[in-house]
């Protein structure tokens, strides 16, 4: 089997309805508007490290907290509402950061309908990848007075020369749009072929194996690096891929 053959072998394999329920995206497959889905969809992605069922039992508390309907919750919620969440926490993702999530959107939804301008009004239709709206997001993102230093580490930036995997997860799940039942496509802002690959240990071993990625540093240098050569099979929508390699490194 060349590479190609297997990169579409395991992308079929693995890019079906049948996956969601056992993978963190399934929470926000529970819910039918776009908003709901963007907030669940982006916290649950910055908490995507570790066990995944841990991640979708996080995530069910959290929409828990939010009384069910996370962007009524953002829209209205006052800061009584805040202690709700106290005891509520990921890893090293705790009360403080989740305050400054709550505020940050709730400041951002008030003004806008869709998260997709947060990362899209960064990005112009030439630029090759994601690189801009990531940096471009991770700065309105802190823009506010008093946001937490400590909140800075759950929110990547290729400015830092991180891989920003949850961003980029996040990122093909509202981008994608093949009809398959997974990622959700509602962004058109964004092209699929400027997305770029969410590189976890996983990704990363398989991606190595294959001969796709040589770079010693796993860093935004080599996810560009990944991306660019997955760009060779499907120039339109390298993330594809991502399917074939996540999944080939957990299940074979």
């Amino acid at each position: 089997m060349t590479l190609k053959e297997k990169l579409n072998h395991y992308h079929d394999q693995y890019n079906q309805p049948d996956f969601v329920p056992d993978d963190p995206i399934g929470l926000v497959h529970a819910f039918e508007t776009k908003q709901d889905r963007e907030i669940i969809g982006f916290w649950i992605s910055i908490l995507a490290w570790g066990r995944r069922q841990t991640i979708i039992d996080k995530g069910t508390q959290l929409v828990e907290l939010m009384d069910g309907r996370p962007y009524q919750f953002i829209l209205n919620h006052t800061e009584e509402d805040y202690a709700r969440f106290a005891d509520w926490k990921h890893r090293t993702f705790n009360f403080e950061d989740t305050r400054y999530f709550l505020r940050w959107l709730q400041w951002y939804y008030r003004q806008h309908d869709s998260l997709e301008d947060a990362f899209a009004r960064y990005l112009k239709p030439e630029d090759d990848t994601i690189e801009p709206a990531l940096i471009g997001f991770h700065d309105l993102f802190f823009s506010l007075l008093d946001a937490p230093q400590r909140t800075r580490k759950h929110v990547a930036t290729p400015a830092r020369k991180s891989r920003c995997k949850r961003l980029c997860m996040f990122l093909r799940w509202m981008v994608r749009d093949d009809d398959r039942g997974v990622d959700f496509g509602y962004w058109t802002n964004i092209k699929p072929s400027q997305l770029c690959l969410p590189v976890d240990v996983h990704v990363e071993r398989v991606a190595r194996e294959w001969g796709l990625l040589k770079r010693k540093q796993t860093d935004w240098a080599a996810v560009l690096e990944l991306t660019g050569n997955l760009k060779r099979y499907d120039a339109e929508d390298p993330c594809r891929f991502d399917f074939a390699l996540f999944g080939a490194g957990v299940n074979e």
